[in-house]
């Protein structure tokens, strides 16, 4: 197993304004989607309640960034941030949780199934560990299909545990699919702590089971994040075969809306990972090398706070589906030829 941090500024030099540019814009997006998410379900909003991804911005986009429009992921319960940095447009997201006939899915799917087929987004799977072999089947088709597309899966701490993790994982290294296996470790399965679930202290050593490389970084760096997955897409893309990653992370919230969690963790901790904020630790970075402003960084927050506005704008004054559309969208319709054949 390597254990990553990221490079020395020599080695970012390789991060371009425009990726240094979408990387902040993304992670401030996902950041102000999910703060003001929040906000309307605490008003009183008709939105259900919600897994916020907010202090685990550095890993969706730090993923995300290195892949293409036509490559795949798989989300888990909590992914509007993974939605957002694959690029999901936040108006057709925000319209999905209003349950509007604009929504990603017309409204029909809520926060646990956004799902955006044209930017690679195979869904938000509400079943743990559930995406997993998704992203594996997606990664096989590319390899039938003689394609150099990949496919990622996200999953927690807890699915890694889960018998679709282990299945998948062990199928994708034998064929040496082009998937990468993405562990946000955030500490807690719902509740429950890793150290009592798990018996490895990094998860990314289960990869040696499986004949695969094995990375631990820290989540709350979107440098290192970007770098361990442009290897590991890299190597997926020339044949190489599939890698496990553990961001080790933190979810400033609890498990959903409405849950607390004080009841399993302590103020001090919460503050010492605040204090390691992903979005705070890219502008330091950035103003202390020079390579962004203070006024380009702010004009992006502006920017993400009026997208998002818009976002909730749009979502309020579009229709909600007509009662007819209650049984579309249920069956499939196949010619009879095929069921009897």
């Amino acid at each position: 197993m390597i254990t990553l941090d990221s490079g020395t500024k020599e080695e970012r030099a390789m991060y371009t304004r425009d990726l240094l540019r979408l990387l902040y814009e993304r992670m401030a997006l996902i950041r102000t989607f999910e703060e003001r998410f929040r906000s309307l379900v605490e008003a009183g909003r008709p939105l259900g309640s919600g897994h916020l991804y907010a202090g685990q911005e550095a890993v969706a986009v730090g993923v995300c960034a290195n892949l293409r429009d036509q490559d795949w992921i798989a989300s888990t319960h909590r992914g509007h941030g993974h939605c957002i940095a694959k690029g999901v447009t936040p108006r057709l997201m925000m319209a999905e949780l209003y349950g509007k006939t604009a929504g990603a899915n017309q409204g029909k799917g809520g926060s646990m199934h956004i799902t955006d087929m044209s930017k690679g987004m195979l869904g938000v799977n509400p079943i743990v560990g559930g995406g997993i072999p998704h992203a594996v089947g997606a990664a096989l088709s590319a390899r039938v299909r003689g394609t150099d597309q990949v496919a990622v899966t996200f999953f927690g701490d807890g699915a890694s545990n889960q018998g679709t993790f282990h299945e998948s994982i062990n199928l994708a290294a034998i064929w040496k699919l082009p998937c990468i296996f993405v562990c946000e470790n955030n500490h807690y399965a719902e509740s429950t702590p890793v150290e009592y679930a798990v018996s490895v202290p990094d998860i990314a050593t289960r990869a040696q089971g499986y004949g695969i490389p094995g990375v631990a970084v820290d989540g709350q760096d979107v440098f290192a994040v970007y770098e361990a997955v442009r290897e590991a897409v890299e190597r997926a893309r020339s044949g190489g075969g599939p890698t496990l990653i553990e961001a080790k992370t933190y979810r400033y919230y609890g498990h959903f809306l409405g849950d607390n969690p004080l009841r399993y963790r302590t103020p001090e901790e919460e503050t010492s990972y605040r204090d390691r904020d992903c979005i705070r630790r890219f502008r330091e970075r950035v103003l202390q090398e020079g390579t962004m402003t203070q006024q380009e960084l702010d004009a992006i927050d502006a920017q993400a706070e009026a997208s998002i506005e818009e976002a909730v704008q749009f979502a309020e004054e579009t229709p909600l589906p007509d009662l007819s559309d209650l049984y579309t969208d249920v069956y499939g319709s196949y010619p009879l030829s095929q069921i009897r054949g």
